[in-house]
């Protein structure tokens, strides 16, 4: 069977030695920062007979502005559109199994390794499930032309509404780029995630430019702001950053690798309203009935639910990518 088996050293057989340390180490992780941000929908009726679709109203303006009125008119009247976004609840899990010799001959708790193992698992799915629905958004921004070079203005940037960049990204970001992704946010009537604040999720190297310019947590802390995200290390210009570095160069945005400028990489700059979860059935773990007489055993994570953008016209959108053609 797949899984762990006392008969080989790198399944299972290294878990009991003379010297053994009883101290848990395990591989080092990548941070995993998406999926804090989705807004979570309780869909725990989908699984009740009503099939694996969730859905959503979202509601325009209304088609005429109001304004004054005089006495002898009427009142006009107007209206407004109804789309309605959706989303398919899937199931995801992943499983370990394990032989009851190396459960019986360990010197290490078998099932303890397992289950955090799977819970890293767990959190990397999810994270991956979360990004790929912010990597659909529309808006796309390059910096501009400089001295009749694509992409290596530092402060004017491109903006594109179809989901792809058209110009190559030649240049490290800067703190006048943040300003210009602020202005176009900003003019594009995105409400900010909290208070008057956005979000924005990169590597760390992403943001080493500019790093020294941004406003420490403690600062904000002090004055009053309580919700700090994981991963976040400051603010500056009304964008408060965030480190992740489970999504790898290249992953997210038009370009399929990382960039050639070596200089910086993707980063998504958002508001709220963004991306929603419908949870179903809540991440859990479970336990394998042993089977063979009690001779193999298991452990699973399972997940009923479904990730989805929620504005998909790029009138709507709430997510600006800074990113590249190549």
């Amino acid at each position: 069977m797949a899984g762990q088996v006392w008969s080989v050293n790198t399944s299972g057989g290294y878990m009991y030695a003379l010297n053994l340390s009883r101290q848990l180490r395990m591989a080092v992780q990548p941070i995993v920062k998406f999926r804090q941000f989705c807004d979570v929908k309780d869909a725990a009726h989908q699984g009740l007979h009503r099939g694996d679709t969730f859905h959503w109203n979202v509601f325009s303006d209304v088609g005429t502005q109001g304004s004054t009125l005089v006495e002898t008119n009427t009142i006009p009247e107007t209206s407004f559109t109804i789309s309605q976004g959706t989303m398919t609840i899937t199931e995801a899990g992943n499983s370990v199994p394990w032989t009851g010799k190396l459960d019986d001959l360990s010197e290490q708790p078998v099932a303890e390794v397992i289950r955090k193992v799977l819970k890293t698992d767990a959190k990397k799915a999810f994270d991956n499930l979360a990004s790929t629905q912010f990597n659909s958004a529309k808006l796309r921004v390059v910096p501009s032309a400089a001295s009749g070079v694509q992409g290596t203005n530092t402060s004017a940037v491109t903006l594109t509404t179809n989901g792809t960049a058209t110009l190559t990204n030649s240049i490290a970001m800067g703190k006048e780029h943040v300003k210009s992704i602020v202005d176009v946010m900003k003019e594009r009537n995105i409400p900010a995630y909290t208070g008057d604040d956005y979000y924005c999720i990169a590597w760390p190297t992403t943001f080493r430019a500019f790093v020294d310019d941004i406003e420490s947590i403690k600062q904000y802390v002090d004055q009053g702001f309580r919700m700090i995200m994981n991963g976040e290390i400051g603010r500056y210009d009304g964008v408060r950053f965030v480190e992740q570095t489970f999504k790898s160069k290249g992953s997210i945005g038009t370009a399929a690798t990382a960039w050639t400028n070596g200089l910086s990489d993707w980063i998504v700059f958002f508001g709220e309203d963004t991306v929603a979860e419908a949870v179903a059935v809540p991440e859990e773990m479970r336990g394998k009935i042993p089977g063979d007489f009690g001779r193999d055993r298991g452990i699973a994570w399972y997940y009923l639910g479904g990730f989805g953008i929620v504005h998909t016209q790029a009138a709507q959108s709430r997510i600006v990518i800074w990113d590249s053609a190549g």
